[in-house]
């Protein structure tokens, strides 16, 4: 069952369309990466699936029904602008937003609680949002996002703001949420923060989609690279599209390959055997899915957020 759908969904803001033609399905479990550049359409698409904006044509089908309020009790959703009651204390923060989505005070202060020592912010539980850092400030929203244990968890660009320790906490309470049965759906255009943890991603440039499917899937749509040292030149092998010389020691040089499209690095290995074709060295070398985004999207810049 799909969790979030959208079927040929467009939007335009004037003569500017920041989202063009789009159609994708989230599957219910697991973590989904909504991928693409600053500018990209990835805020836009989430905004409608949430029916914070409408889409200009197109549907959109969420937890099995339209874009509404009736959602939100089922729904967590971290926004990319951030947005806290400054006099507020995190605590009380934190089980405001609980409230807001139907869980009684006493449910909503326990998994606070839970959240405000997971995040490492004890100490500060009675202290007003205005007295934070930017980062706290940023943890403070994601576990408001969290409280509430949601059938689908939506996060914008969830780890701006957060230092490298604390993003590793993020991604470990996003893995726990997927585990305990949770839908994420978050976009980035930082594509390390992907490739740890998505199951499938749709990558977005300038409003169309250019790629949905499994990481396995997106890396496959480039050539496979190689490295290999060799006391031959590997150009002339079957399968091998490009041979880039490197550094020779004692009689044996290193490559840099690129093999034909469908040539598996194995098809490789087994040509040289057979053609007693002597390698010191044979690694192959996974793309990864920062490559994968610039071999798809190529220089493009992305202006509009």
């Amino acid at each position: 069952m799909a969790i979030l759908k959208l079927d040929h969904v467009v939007k335009r803001f004037g003569e500017f369309t920041a989202v063009n033609d789009l159609s994708f399905e989230v599957p219910e479990g697991g973590i989904f990466g909504f991928l693409g550049g600053n500018g990209a359409g990835k805020t836009t698409s989430l905004r409608m699936a949430l029916d914070i904006i409408r889409p200009t044509s197109g549907s959109i089908q969420i937890l099995g029904r339209k874009p509404g309020r009736e959602n939100a009790s089922q729904i967590g959703f971290l926004p990319e602008e951030r947005g806290l009651y400054r006099r507020m204390t995190v605590l009380d923060t934190i089980v405001y937003f609980g409230r807001l989505k139907g869980m009684s005070t006493s449910a909503a202060k326990k998994e606070a609680e839970r959240l405000i020592e997971r995040f490492g912010l004890s100490q500060w539980t009675k202290s007003m949002v205005e007295k934070l850092s930017k980062g706290m400030s940023q943890k403070v929203q994601v576990a408001a996002a969290m409280v509430n244990s949601p059938r689908l968890l939506i996060l914008d660009e969830p780890f701006s703001g957060l230092d490298p320790v604390n993003q590793k906490v993020l991604e470990d309470l996003v893995l726990e949420m997927a585990e305990a049965g949770s839908t994420v759906v978050f976009s980035t255009h930082i594509m390390q923060h992907a490739e740890r943890l998505t199951d499938r991603i749709v990558l977005l440039a300038r409003g169309k989609k250019v790629f949905e499917g499994t990481q396995e899937e997106a890396r496959a749509t480039m050539a496979g690279r190689l490295r290999l040292e060799s006391q031959g030149d590997p150009s002339t092998l079957p399968g091998v599209a490009g041979a880039k010389r490197g550094e020779t020691d004692q009689g044996w040089t290193s490559w840099e390959i690129s093999l034909s499209p469908g040539t598996a690095p194995g098809h490789l290995l087994q040509a040289c055997t057979s053609q007693g074709f002597a390698l010191r060295a044979f690694e192959s070398q996974k793309p990864s899915l920062h490559d994968v985004f610039i071999h798809l999207v190529g220089g493009e810049q992305e202006t509009v957020s």
